[in-house]
């Protein structure tokens, strides 16, 4: 399972995901995005301490 940017999903060519497939994809671009947050968290901290 990926999602694509502007939002674009696929899942093997599908067109249409069981309400669990699509629970799982919005659960792991969650995920990212908490990992992207935190990223960008920690290259604050790296500039302002410069």
């Amino acid at each position: 399972m990926r999602y694509g940017c502007g939002g674009g999903w696929s899942y093997g060519g599908r067109s249409f995901l069981t309400k669990e497939e699509k629970l799982a994809m919005l659960k792991e671009y969650k995920e990212d995005l908490e990992k992207e947050v935190a990223g960008v968290e920690e290259r604050i901290k790296e500039l302002s301490a410069k």
